[in-house]
């Protein structure tokens, strides 16, 4: 399945059914009175959040989604058919645009909410509706109204707990792969993941929490680079930000680390103030020399763990952490 995380379509609802002018002629009945019935109401486009959907894909060639039109009345006092609504379904945490103005409409996070994103035209009435005292065979009926129509922009952010960010290459993939039983394509070469992906973590007693492993980001990423963008808004959501940092004596780690809190600050400073922890990865290719120096470097930070999704290394203190932060998350929320 392809991921696509934005889309732009134009929703028309339908038209409200004319109403009728007709009078009643029947044998013995010379001057029937108006019988003309009312048309019938234009369908809705009604959005659907669906834990079912997981990509805006299915919209991809939908640019145009019309609900259908109200039936026309017709005589003996009959009111057309209402059309039926037009059900768009999306994920869970699509976000609704109007496209002209980027104005947020509604955000769908929750699964099975629904939002009319465009009204259908009312009915038209039938000339049996203008009868009265003083017109008792009115020669008036109107037409239905139009729907409404507008055009939209979709966006999914992935509704997620925890999410994973730095470099390619990082090992996001890999460390997903150990936490949780999601199986992301995992290789020794930059830019494996090129979608989200989600994972499941057990964290026993019928607890567990989504995580998130975003692509990975360059230096501009904020800017657009490599879609960075992009993938920054998927990582909006989560409560707890795990910044991995390939640890190899080969690499700058603090490079690494300022290069992603900077694209951090420039998308969004309010997602560089999120709890984030430092996890330095590949453990097991470090020296020990290294180690020792990394570990005094940083020693101020209140969560750094050195992992190694190989060997195993550093994965319990890690998934032991995340269970304790999880507890009192749901405590402090409760």
């Amino acid at each position: 399945m392809r991921f696509l995380d934005e889309v732009k379509i134009r929703v028309i609802a339908g038209k409200g059914g004319n109403g009728c002018m007709s009078f009643r002629r029947e044998k013995f009945i010379p001057f029937g009175g108006p019988d003309g019935g009312n048309g019938g109401k234009g369908g809705d486009v009604v959005l659907v959040a669906s834990h079912e959907r997981h990509t805006l894909m299915d919209l991809r060639y939908r640019s145009i989604i019309r609900a259908p039109s109200g039936k026309h009345g017709s005589g003996s006092m009959l009111t057309g058919a209402a059309g039926e609504d037009e059900i768009i379904y999306v994920p869970v945490g699509t976000l609704i645009y109007v496209d002209e103005t980027d104005e947020l409409i509604v955000d769908l996070n929750e699964n099975q909410q629904s939002f009319i994103i465009a009204k259908g035209g009312c009915s038209g009435f039938g000339n049996a509706h203008f009868k009265s005292s003083t017109n008792r065979a009115p020669r008036k009926s109107t037409k239905g109204g139009l729907g409404d129509e507008v055009h939209l922009r979709l966006e999914l952010r992935l509704l997620a707990d925890v999410g994973l960010l730095g470099l390619p290459n990082a090992g996001k993939s890999s460390l997903l792969r150990k936490l949780s039983s999601a199986k992301p394509k995992v290789a020794d070469y930059p830019f494996t993941t090129l979608k989200p992906q989600l994972g499941v973590v057990d964290l026993g007693e019928q607890q567990s929490m989504v995580i998130a492993d975003i692509p990975g980001l360059i230096e501009h990423a904020a800017s657009g680079a490599g879609l960075g963008n992009q993938f920054l808004r998927h990582i909006s959501r989560c409560d707890l930000l795990l910044h991995l940092v390939d640890a190899t004596e080969d690499k700058d780690v603090i490079n690494q680390k300022v290069l992603i809190e900077k694209e951090l600050v420039a998308y969004d400073p309010g997602v560089y103030e999120k709890e984030r922890w430092l996890i330095l990865t590949k453990r097991d290719a470090i020296s020990e020399a290294t180690f020792i120096e990394l570990s005094e470097g940083f020693s101020t930070f209140d969560k750094v763990f050195f992992i190694s999704s190989i060997t195993g290394q550093g994965i319990k203190d890690l998934l032991d952490a995340l269970r304790i932060y999880w507890k009192e998350k749901n405590y402090l929320d409760e």
